[in-house]
């Protein structure tokens, strides 16, 4: 069999891939209008997805486990008061979990909010069905809970935000999936990641690695956190100051390296999909031609693009956040398009190798 293809009885699945802050969110809620997709908002993100990707077997009990269990990072910012606003869950009214008490299940957060008025009880009749499940991969648990939540869908469409770096994760999980690559104009992205609590917070804890010398923050030692900077190990606190996110000066530069170290991993991963298994969407492009580039989308998606459905996604669109970056003072967005040079030549060269 080839496993480039949707193996029989599992659900067409598409990763819709890229730095964050080029219009993901705005595009996720366009595919939930769509009547064919199930619309997966933030599950790579929202549930550590990649954590759950290897072929060890797992009783269903365990994925449940997986699904469920609050993230702390996440919990962590609602509590200090810097939610991010992609979180769902913690902005209805009458739910029944909370940062400050229960924690909030990885699932509600951002995946349950975006298909229903009423996550509780979707979380409350998946479980008796998923708890049931047999031992198997976690993939294999991944491709049952999609056809759960998307009974009738001809296919699944994943999109978070900062996932373009776990596509190797993605590809080796499910062969057969799909790819679209949705990027932005690297300044005006950089602008957007500057003025984003998440990105923010992001960017302060790898300079506290840096500082600290490690690779990832798990190989922090008392002894190294004791030696770094208090406004950045405050940030390690179980509730922090929201300040320290919201209003430390920052230069945003910094964010353009970010974005261009971002980019040009993520066009070498994309590089190793086959052509037909990948696309582009280009930010600009999807605001100055809506129904073109939908209709184009849903072409790659293998579903057609109703007309109803090509003119609510073109009014959900907003095409007011292009050029951001030009109203920077001339030195300081002279020294943003310098950090994202190397970005946009990943993305011109790769533009080349587009199918």
């Amino acid at each position: 069999m080839d496993l480039t293809e949707t193996p029989p009885g599992v659900m067409p699945l598409t990763f819709v891939v890229g730095t964050g802050r080029s219009g993901s969110t705005a595009l996720s809620r366009v595919l939930r209008l769509h009547p064919d997709l199930l619309s997966l908002n933030e599950l790579l993100a929202g549930t550590m997805l990649a954590d759950t990707l290897g072929e060890e077997p797992v009783p269903g009990e365990e994925f449940w486990h997986w699904l469920t269990r609050p993230t702390p990072f996440f919990d962590r910012m609602i509590r200090s008061g810097t939610p991010l606003p992609e979180f769902l869950y913690n902005r209805l009214t009458g739910v029944r979990y909370s940062a400050d008490t229960t924690g909030i299940p990885a699932v509600c957060l951002m995946v349950l909010p975006h298909l229903t008025d009423d996550p509780d009880t979707l979380l409350d009749t998946l479980e008796p069905e998923v708890t049931r499940w047999p031992v198997r991969p976690g993939p294999r648990h991944w491709e049952a809970l999609f056809t759960t939540l998307g009974p009738g869908s001809r296919a699944a469409v994943e999109r978070s935000g900062y996932s373009l770096n776990r596509l190797p994760e993605l590809r080796r999980a499910f062969p057969y999936a799909r790819f679209v690559h949705l990027y932005r104009d690297g300044p005006d992205c950089a602008v957007s990641m500057s003025r984003h609590p998440g990105y923010r917070l992001i960017t302060q804890l790898r300079e506290l690695a840096e500082v600290c010398g490690v690779d990832d923050l798990s190989q922090l030692t008392e002894e190294r956190v004791a030696k770094a900077p208090p406004h950045l190990t405050a940030l390690l606190a179980d509730r922090f100051d929201p300040a320290l996110v919201r209003d430390r000066e920052m230069p945003v530069a910094r964010f353009g390296a970010l974005w261009s170290e971002l980019i040009a991993e993520g066009v070498g991963h994309l590089g190793a999909v086959p052509a037909r298994a990948r696309t582009t969407l280009v930010y600009e492009e999807l605001l100055a031609e809506p129904r073109r580039e939908l209709a184009r989308l849903a072409a790659f998606l293998g579903v057609g693009a109703p007309g109803e459905w090509l003119e609510a996604g073109a009014a959900t669109l907003d095409s007011s956040r292009v050029g951001t970056a030009l109203r920077l003072p001339p030195d300081e967005l002279a020294e943003l398009r310098a950090v994202c040079a190397p970005g946009e030549e990943a993305l011109r060269l790769a533009a080349g190798d587009a199918p």
